[in-house]
């Protein structure tokens, strides 16, 4: 089964907005087992939108509209897909009477434009999930689409996914005779390139393209690291994670300890982590980042516990007076050690990372743009290392970042 996402908001085509809706829907569709070939763009305009309706439904079996069902005069998604059905708009009362509802229990009154939410193409049903005044709808196709179906979720994130997870991959699931279990499981990784992972998982590949016992895939995420997706499929849910268990077990002995995390792990909260389970705390000196490491570890819900506070010594005559440190280059391994000690040593902490370098665009002090120390104190041993980047300044500020935050990671699984 195919199906098919369009994207529907002029200001999706003008930039003001990035579209991370479809690149979410693309991601479940792959994750329950529905080809999805095709992403479209469309902007506000009746026409233009019947036209690539009808485009997807030529080539797609389902369609999925992202957008344009709210309550104003350019939000014609309904309209459009009257159209394609060759149906008039009905209003439906009892959405009407859900709207009011949500408007009552803000102590509001609902007006009048909100009625137009409520307008539905005639032989469409509701998405069941309905977070916001939008109505998702589930329109079944007849005539020379036969047995093909539009789904149209509002452009609002969190109301579009709730949808998607109650109302819509189950219906798409059914349509394609599918009753069995898919899941994926994405191990994080850092250190490797996307061709040398390919190269190094390229013989149990080819064994997976044999037997169909899973699939494995590849996603390139900055310094997000590179994520490498097992997917299984299976009759329940308990022999599916048996399969994805026994699928990561191969891919781990394969590719080593580059591997993080899984899902939702990120470099940061495995670090806390692996410093909680030690009952150790860290304090970081940021030069070059500026506070970008403290501030990725701060957004990790309970980082308190672990993360004693961050120094920024930017200027020079900063680091020797807050941090102790003695009057050698900036840039420099002798520098980077001593203030991933002073910075331990300031806020009381067990660990501690500290990085100086140049992030561009001009050369500073006989060091070029990507020149970067960095350093990690831990366990009464400091170890430093130099790395050069070709990038441009955020991304060497973010590669600085977690480039650190694993270098900390990896000494504490050699001292485990």
């Amino acid at each position: 089964m195919k199906c098919e996402v369009v994207a529907i908001g002029t200001e999706l085509l003008l930039g003001q907005i990035v579209d991370t809706n479809s690149s979410y829907i693309g991601e479940q569709l792959a994750q329950v087992g529905i080809d999805s070939h095709h992403q479209t763009k469309v902007g506000d305009n009746h026409d233009r939108m019947v036209a690539v309706l009808r485009q997807a439904l030529r080539r797609s079996d389902a369609v999925i509209c992202c957008g344009g069902l709210g309550p104003t005069q350019d939000d014609i998604t309904r309209s459009a897909i009257a159209e394609v059905m060759g149906v008039d708009l009905v209003r439906d009362e009892a959405i009407i009477e859900r709207i009011s509802a949500m408007f009552g229990g803000r102590g509001r009154p609902m007006p009048e434009n909100n009625l137009l939410q409520a307008d539905v193409p005639e032989g469409a049903s509701i998405n069941p999930a309905m977070p916001g005044t939008a109505p998702g709808l589930i329109c079944p196709l007849g005539g020379e689409h036969d047995g093909k179906v539009i789904y149209a979720v509002p452009g609002v994130p969190w109301e579009m996914k709730q949808m998607m997870v109650e109302g819509i991959l189950p219906d798409l699931q059914r349509r394609a005779g599918f009753t069995g279990v898919i899941r994926s499981r994405t191990l994080r990784t850092w250190g490797q390139s996307e061709s040398g992972l390919a190269e190094q998982l390229d013989e149990e590949i080819r064994r997976l393209d044999e037997t169909g016992d899973a699939t494995i895939a590849f996603l390139a995420s900055g310094w997000e690291g590179l994520k490498v997706r097992i997917t299984c499929k299976d009759a329940t849910d308990a022999e599916v994670e048996v399969a994805l268990d026994a699928e990561e077990k191969v891919v781990r002995s394969i590719i080593g300890d580059i591997v993080f995390g899984i899902d939702d792990d990120t470099m940061e909260s495995v670090v806390l982590q692996l410093l909680r389970d030690r009952g150790q705390t860290l304090a970081v000196a940021e030069s070059l980042t500026g506070g970008l490491i403290g501030s990725r570890l701060t957004s990790i819900s309970g980082s308190s516990d672990v993360f004693r506070g961050g120094i920024t010594p930017y200027d020079h005559e900063l680091k020797l007076s807050l941090l102790g440190c003695p009057d050698v280059p900036a840039v420099s391994g002798e520098m980077a050690v001593a203030m991933a000690e002073g910075v331990c040593r300031v806020l009381g902490a067990d660990s501690g990372i500290a990085v100086t370098g140049v992030a561009g665009p001009a050369p500073l002090e006989g060091n070029d743009p990507g020149d970067v120390w960095i350093a990690v104190h831990h366990d009464e041993v400091t170890e430093s290392r130099f790395l050069k980047m070709p990038f441009d300044r955020e991304r060497i500020r973010q590669f600085t970042c977690i480039q650190s935050l694993n270098l900390l990671r990896t000494r504490m699984l050699l001292a485990s």
